[in-house]
């Protein structure tokens, strides 16, 4: 069932998805979900079952005169819950947003400079009459499937400086061969989106995650860099090592695997995931995060993902006096291990609980770090008076 926003939203922010049979008709049902607005921006989010090219196409005729933007997805989370196929829109209203927005091209040659001149051109056009802290947050949707996540999120973080981040890898379900981002109609690969937003709606940006390390190390002892493929684990193949430190056969691992037993690395006294998206035929493993020779893995174990999303979620909502909505960047591995462990439903009702809507991504960013296996997000209070 598709609804539109999950409860009557005081900042004006609009939610609509649509599972309509063609793009035609899905742009139109969003538009009309989404009401007039005015729209200072509208965010889309799009399952890689759609034509990207066609939805683009469709969107500006149904909202014009509104900048959209957005991307193609791993899975969607709409108000009534996860799904896969859907159109999900995202409303800003004028009255209380400004969005400043930039495509950063040519991820496969970034180059860090280049990156972080483009950054401080868009931060120049923010208003200079209130100070920058509460008031700008930063979004930023990464194709997925370039490898330069890290660079990316380290330049734009340089030149932002004080301003909060959050974003997602922009994929194509578990396909791996083709994502895209939408912006000023049309159709990109090898790019990334960069939003800075302005706004007298509170806000708060976090991140929850839901595992812990065991003894079990591992540690890369070949590998193919800048494709993010480990070859030797420990100095033997890396499947089979792997699948020994988790008490499998080679031939059983598969993306609920990675998901219920991920790698993890210790930085500055806590860890962070190192998810692995597939395995190869020759018997390596091709990870969504950067990797490099001599890196220590240690092998973590799952605890219970509803309780540690609801921890963090519950003390956002406390802080802000009460959470309006919010905008979602949840690792695809989290869905996949919450249907392995069948808490797929009490994820969902919990996320529709506190108005979580977004997508499921192939890596999420936090600031300057980019994460695996981890629900990022910006949560929306109530206004101001």
């Amino acid at each position: 069932m598709d609804t539109a926003s999950p409860l009557p939203s005081e900042s004006g922010i609009r939610v609509a998805s649509s599972s309509a049979g063609d793009a035609a008709a899905a742009a139109v049902e969003l538009a009309a979900k989404l009401g007039p607005g005015p729209f200072e921006h509208v965010l889309v989010f799009f399952s890689a079952t759609w034509d990207a090219d066609e939805v683009t196409v469709e969107l500006a005729a149904a909202f014009p005169g509104v900048r959209l933007s957005g991307c193609m997805t791993a899975g969607e989370i709409v108000p009534s819950g996860f799904v896969d196929g859907a159109l999900l829109a995202i409303g800003f209203p004028a009255s209380r947003f400004t969005v400043h927005a930039t495509l950063i091209t040519d991820l496969e040659t970034i180059r860090v400079e280049a990156v972080a001149d483009q950054v401080r051109a868009l931060k120049s056009r923010l208003r200079t009459d209130r100070p920058v802290e509460g008031n700008v947050f930063a979004l930023v949707m990464i194709d997925g499937l370039t490898n330069a996540e890290e660079t990316l999120v380290a330049a734009i973080a340089c030149a932002i400086n004080e301003i909060p981040m959050v974003g997602g890898s922009a994929g194509d379900g578990l396909v791996f061969k083709r994502s895209a981002i939408m912006f000023d109609g049309r159709v990109h690969q090898k790019s990334a989106l960069l939003l800075m937003v302005e706004t007298d709606v509170p806000f708060a940006i976090f991140k929850t995650q839901n595992f812990e390390p065991t003894p079990v190390k591992l540690v890369v002892t070949a590998a193919d860099t800048a494709n993010r493929i480990v070859h030797e684990l420990n100095a033997e193949p890396a499947a089979r090592e792997y699948a020994a430190a988790i008490g499998l056969l080679p031939d059983d691992l598969g993306p609920f695997s990675f998901a219920s037993y991920p790698l993890v690395v210790k930085v500055g006294g806590d860890y962070y995931c190192r998810s692995i998206r597939n395995m190869n035929a020759d018997g390596s493993l091709a990870f969504f995060c950067a990797i490099d020779e001599g890196l220590a893995f240690t092998v973590a174990r799952p605890h219970d993902l509803v309780a540690s999303a609801e921890l963090v979620l519950s003390k956002v909502d406390r802080d802000l006096g009460g959470i309006d909505m919010v905008l979602g960047f949840d690792c695809i591995l989290r869905r996949l291990d919450a249907e392995n462990r069948q808490v797929a439903r009490e994820v969902a009702e919990l996320y529709a609980r506190y108005r979580v809507v977004g997508f499921h991504t192939y890596g999420e960013q936090y600031n300057a770090m980019h994460l695996n296996q981890t629900l990022t997000g910006i949560a929306f209070g109530r206004p101001r008076a």
